[in-house]
């Protein structure tokens, strides 16, 4: 007899994870014209025993999705890595710098940019995807183009584990190419608030999922689909819940040239990005499967944090939350083309 509940899982396991693009554009579709859900989850928080630290739910939904990134881990397949760190260490090195010295190449080609205001929202939202540590959905997406594993997850760990470092070092970078209240907002994003909501929500939970990994791995293998299919749920929820504070104002007036500016400037960031994943390979002379793990990791930023961060901090500047939501359906095009270019 077949158990139906279990097959009925599976069948929506298998769409979630098919058509999980769609999923993302419904969700901001829902999120511009439903906000109200969205809203009321997010203005739900409640305080916490560390100091400058208050939870809501878009804080704990981010803890857990970087639990179950965690429990994901293999830690066992980095022991090969760390054997021979250069790969690794330049890949993380690349995470931080290239996003930057993309920004002020850009900042440079916004002075000619009329509205001075649409540039510096520009600048601040693309400098929280600058800021963030490589997704863990890049290890599922160079694990299909036939990538390193190992490589891939240590470049999502060491990333992580950093972020409370290099974040504000990559915000403090940008801020002098902003001005007036954008430069105000990167300073406080630099704070001591910003480490410590890393480690409590992003660094704490990845460091769990670890330990229940390294503890009980038998069993987590046998549930691992059900933490990846978690995993897609939870992304999509705070997609929404997010989008639901920016999405609305903006689709109740759209800017066009600035939508326009903002996704060819989304566009063009990410391609970098992924471009540079494969340049590093060539000087580093890496391996075919090294390389493809250099493309998607050095590609795809955590928007997961970025999105929460963003929306947390920059409440009163939906321009500048624009371009961290566009990223995020964005890495995953990209990813989807480079992948496919790849013969994955």
């Amino acid at each position: 007899m077949v158990d139906t509940g279990k097959d009925l899982f599976g069948r929506v396991r298998e769409i979630v994870h098919q058509h999980f693009l769609w999923l993302l554009i419904l969700v901001y579709l829902l999120a511009a014209i439903l906000p109200g859900a969205g809203d009321a989850v997010r203005h739900f928080s409640c305080n916490s025993p560390v100091s400058g630290v208050t939870f809501s739910i878009p804080m704990v939904l981010l803890a857990l999705l970087l639990f179950n990134a965690g429990i994901g881990a293999n830690v066992g397949e980095l022991a090969g890595v760390l054997k021979r760190p250069r790969t690794l260490v330049f890949g993380v090195l690349a995470n931080v710098l290239v996003p930057i010295g993309f920004l002020v190449l850009l900042a440079q080609g916004l002075r000619c940019w009329p509205d001075h205001e649409e540039a510096q929202c520009l600048l601040v939202g693309l400098a929280v995807v600058a800021a963030m540590p490589v997704a863990g959905s890049s290890t599922a997406w160079s694990q299909n183009a036939n990538g390193s594993a190992a490589l891939s997850l240590s470049l999502v760990i060491l990333s992580t584990l950093l972020s409370p470092l290099t974040t504000p070092l990559t915000l403090a970078a940008v801020e002098p190419l902003t001005q007036g209240s954008y430069s105000a907002a990167l300073t406080e994003l630099c704070g001591e608030g910003t480490g410590v909501f890393l480690l409590a929500c992003v660094v704490v939970p990845s460091l769990a999922g670890m330990f229940c990994r390294f503890v009980a791995s038998d069993r987590i293998v046998l549930i691992k689909p059900l933490i990846k299919f978690i995993n897609s749920i939870v992304l999509l929820a705070l997609c929404y819940i997010n989008a639901s504070s920016v999405l609305p104002k903006i689709a109740k007036e759209p800017d066009w040239d600035f939508l326009a500016l903002c996704l060819c400037a989304v566009a063009a960031l990410c391609m970098a990005a992924f471009a540079a994943g494969w340049v590093l390979a060539r000087f580093l002379r890496a391996s075919e499967p090294q390389t493809r793990s250099l493309v998607f990791a050095l590609g795809m930023n955590n928007n997961g944090t970025g999105i929460v961060l963003a929306c947390s901090a920059l409440a009163g500047m939906p321009g500048a939350v624009l371009p961290v939501l566009a990223y995020n359906l964005v890495q995953h095009l990209v990813a989807g083309g480079v992948n496919k270019r790849l013969g994955g």
